[in-house]
């Protein structure tokens, strides 16, 4: 079964406690931590040995266990940090963006060789380290997805296939999806009004409210065999209250648990 989650960056105005009891109350099944540095630091990696107890103790008291941590960077020092902090924490998966630009040709094999490093370095610590096409990025699409995945064959790599990102580079989510699903080990979910670039306000990120075609990637998920984290990231929503994040949350969760009902992937 498909567990479904949602990254705590939804609540960024929040603590993580408060996060946790919002995503739980929702219906979620787990959740995806945020330690995305100068967004959302439910962890944060400078003090994450003094606040790992505590991140379990909620996790466990809830029963909503952690899935994956949104990292976001290419940055070597914070990496091995978040990949010993997962495995003190017990994630099994750490999420980042690639940086770099679809504009700088030589941008593109610099990250493919820093993700090939990294990915080799999370492998002791049974963390599989995942990087998703990010608009305007060095990967962006899937031409450059592919090419990522041909060039590094650590075990410890994986993709993390976000429709909202492939959905404003100009591609069909699920017809993409269906070209690199062999190597994805996590799925961020939102909805987007319109081609973008910004995905829209916080509410119109609510799936079902947007123009992807979200039932097409579910079926295509489940076609395949994925029975791996779905986690919903929803960006923006820093200054509204706990309340209204978790509307956003709520609305999601009936729309993607219908989706996968209707696939026979829950």
């Amino acid at each position: 079964m498909i567990q479904l989650g949602v990254n705590t960056v939804l609540f960024a105005g929040t603590d993580f406690k408060t996060a946790a009891q919002a995503i739980k109350w929702a219906g979620y099944d787990a959740m995806e931590i945020s330690a995305i540095e100068g967004m959302c630091e439910h962890l944060c990696l400078d003090t994450w040995k003094q606040d790992a107890a505590e991140i379990k103790a909620v996790s466990e008291d809830l029963q909503l266990p952690i899935t994956a941590m949104e990292e976001a960077t290419l940055d070597e020092t914070r990496l091995m940090m978040a990949f010993e902090a997962s495995a003190e924490i017990g994630i099994p998966v750490v999420n980042v963006g690639p940086g770099g630009s679809k504009d700088i040709p030589e941008d593109l094999p610099r990250v493919i060789d820093m993700l090939a490093k990294m990915a080799e370095k999370a492998q002791p610590f049974g963390v599989v380290l995942c990087v998703k096409a990010h608009v305007e990025a060095s990967i962006w699409n899937t031409a450059s997805t592919l090419e990522a995945m041909s060039k590094i064959d650590s075990p410890a790599f994986g993709i993390d296939m976000d429709p909202s990102h492939i959905h404003r580079g100009g591609e069909i989510p699920k017809d993409a999806l269906q070209q690199v699903i062999a190597r994805v080990r996590h799925i961020h979910i939102r909805d987007c009004a319109g081609p973008g670039p910004p995905p829209g306000p916080p509410e119109l990120q609510a799936c079902g409210r947007g123009s992807i075609d979200l039932w097409g990637y579910c079926t295509t998920m489940a076609e395949a065999g994925y029975d791996g984290p779905v986690n919903l990231e929803v960006i923006g929503a820093n200054e509204y209250p706990t309340e209204r994040c978790a509307i956003i949350a709520a609305e999601s969760y009936g729309y993607l648990n219908a989706c996968l009902q209707g696939c026979d992937a829950r």
